[in-house]
């Protein structure tokens, strides 16, 4: 099994922010990380600009280019499905904007690879002292009502469901994750963990919170140009109950119970 590790990048007309040089600068300095670009059926000069960072990495980075304009849940999913083609050890997304940096990724590759019981390392933008989380006010305190909500909707305690940056170590069980469409287009991260709680019930053993580690991000910026708008969140409200009803803390569903690596078949210990 290769030790490589995976980032997907979903991108929807992104052509005038996307930010080539960072993409260079992390490829040059993380190895074993490589790329799976995301169009996601753009109608700007996304195509090309993903076309020539591919071009100049052929070998690190993919382009998946989507005929229609499917979502951000739908586009991750099709670009992890892709990666998972390459055997990875690691997968994950993480936003275009790099509101979140990209050598974060290095840093929760480090948490999985020290915790083997741990399955997901997922960004949280937490404002302590001494780190630099520039979020605009108005922004937090719908984040903090989201994710009480959230945590409410899971019965889980979870700071930050939405951060775009997410790394999974890659078992048959996460493969089952992205395995059926998402029925959410934005808030797709909560039912990621919904789907983890019901495949760890399902398997009446490990509890979510010991394979989930949430990483307290040193850096974090808002980057003009989201598309998300106030009838985003009412729907994310509505999303929500959905996800409730569909899932439910504890109830079974017919997905592949949590592995940790000390679990996994001895062909993908061999990393």
């Amino acid at each position: 099994m290769s030790d490589e590790t995976v980032l997907v990048v979903p991108c929807y007309n992104e052509a005038a922010r996307f930010d080539r040089a960072a993409f260079e600068a992390f490829l040059a300095r993380s190895a074993g990380v490589s790329l799976v670009l995301v169009d996601d059926g753009s109608g700007d000069d996304t195509a090309r600009v993903l076309e020539e960072l591919r071009a100049t990495h052929p070998r690190r980075v993919t382009v998946l280019g989507l005929g229609e304009n499917v979502g951000k849940a739908e586009a991750v999913r099709r670009g992890v499905k892709l990666a998972l083609r390459r055997s990875p050890a690691m997968v994950g997304y993480w936003d275009a904007d790099l509101a979140t940096p990209l050598e974060t990724a290095l840093d929760f590759r480090n948490v999985l690879r020290e915790r083997p019981e741990l399955v997901l390392v997922m960004g949280s933008r937490v404002a302590l002292l001494g780190r630099q989380i520039r979020r605009k006010w108005t922004r937090h305190m719908i984040g903090r009502a989201f994710a009480t909500a959230a945590s409410l909707t899971l019965n889980l305690v979870v700071y930050d469901t939405q951060c775009g940056a997410k790394l999974f170590r890659v078992t048959d069980a996460t493969a089952e994750i992205f395995e059926r469409p998402f029925r959410t287009r934005w808030i797709f991260d909560v039912e990621i963990l919904a789907r983890m709680i019901a495949g760890v019930a399902a398997a009446g053993e490990r509890a979510v919170e010991e394979v989930v580690y949430e990483f307290p991000l040193l850096k974090w910026e808002d980057v003009a140009g989201s598309r998300l708008k106030w009838r985003d969140f009412l729907v994310a409200g509505m999303d929500l109950a959905g996800i409730r009803w569909r899932y439910g803390r504890g109830r079974r569903a017919a997905t592949t119970p949590m592995k940790t690596a000390a679990e996994l078949p001895l062909e993908r210990k061999a990393a």
